[in-house]
């Protein structure tokens, strides 16, 4: 039998037994959901364990087998920020002001990589744990949130590189600095978000995981990762600044490197479209969930 974390669960309290015939009530009920099931974040804290399971399998897994294992944790920006340097700043003559451009290019791709690993691991999460899902309860949301910890830890390990590759460039951050953690955590929102309406709509539309990547590599071309700000030019300004993330990379090489401004009102635009991206996404999941294990 199938079961979607959709349906209603009830805890009954066994009833005493009566006699040698008589049978106890069950302890757990499951039924079918009618309409919107809200979220249910006391279920998820009791199914903890599992999403820290996966998240410990996914590490484990990831560089299980290979030759240099966690190093390509550091290899992968590294080899980023050494071909962007080449074709953007010596072939392209790109300035990335008083900053290197191999150093700020490393410092946006790490964000970028900590962005993208969270959107299309969560992206493909339900799609890559069919058995799992078609034959265990559990609440389904479990799966694309078991991607951030072993990302936030690629992250940890990319922040500890720039470390000291800003440190051998002499370049010491600001008091911009603590205001990090609020813009990873805006870009967080739309990763989440995103991530779950496409393992929602992955489950049923394959295409989804074929547009995917075209898809990021738009955005990556749309945000200042390659490029900073400073270089768009104005005839597309009013374009580029509908892009919510690309006022939250601003302000990441802001905290970084201390270069640009802060334009607070696109922040704020920023917040609430990302606000609006996770509310989307957890109502487009729940909305869907009823019929993972009947389609995937």
């Amino acid at each position: 039998m199938d079961f979607n974390s959709a349906d209603t669960l009830v805890a009954d309290a066994p009833a005493p037994v009566a006699g040698a015939g008589s049978a106890k009530r069950p302890f757990l009920t499951i039924r079918p959901a009618n309409g919107w099931v809200p979220l249910d974040l006391g279920e998820l804290w009791q199914f903890r364990d599992l999403m820290f399971a996966l998240a410990i399998r996914d590490i484990k897994l990831r560089y299980k087998q290979t030759a240099l294992g966690v190093i390509w944790v550091v290899l992968q920006p590294l080899m980023a920020a050494g071909i962007m340097t080449f074709v953007f700043g010596t072939v392209a003559h790109m300035k990335s002001g008083p900053t290197p451009y191999f150093v700020f290019a490393y410092a946006t791709n790490a964000a970028w990589g900590l962005f993208n690993a969270v959107l299309t691991k969560g992206g493909g999460s339900l799609v890559g744990n069919t058995n799992l899902i078609s034959k265990v309860f559990f609440p389904r949301l479990i799966l694309p949130l078991s991607s951030l910890p072993s990302s936030m830890l690629d992250f940890a390990i990319a922040l500890c590189v720039l470390a000291g590759l800003m440190a051998v460039n002499h370049i010491v951050p600001g008091w911009g600095l603590l205001l990090l953690p609020v813009w990873l955590f805006l870009m967080l929102l739309y990763a989440i978000g995103a991530g779950l309406v496409i393992t929602s709509l992955m489950v049923s539309y394959r295409d989804v995981g074929y547009m995917l990547p075209l898809a990021m590599q738009i955005l990556f071309y749309a945000c200042p990762i390659a490029y900073p700000a400073s270089n768009v030019p104005v005839k597309v300004l009013f374009w580029y600044n509908l892009n919510p993330l690309a006022s939250i990379f601003e302000a990441i090489n802001w905290s970084v490197f201390g270069t640009g401004a802060i334009d607070w009102i696109r922040l704020l635009y920023a917040a609430a479209a990302g606000a609006a991206v996770l509310l989307f996404g957890v109502f487009s999941f729940k909305h869907m969930e009823k019929k993972f294990a009947d389609v995937i």
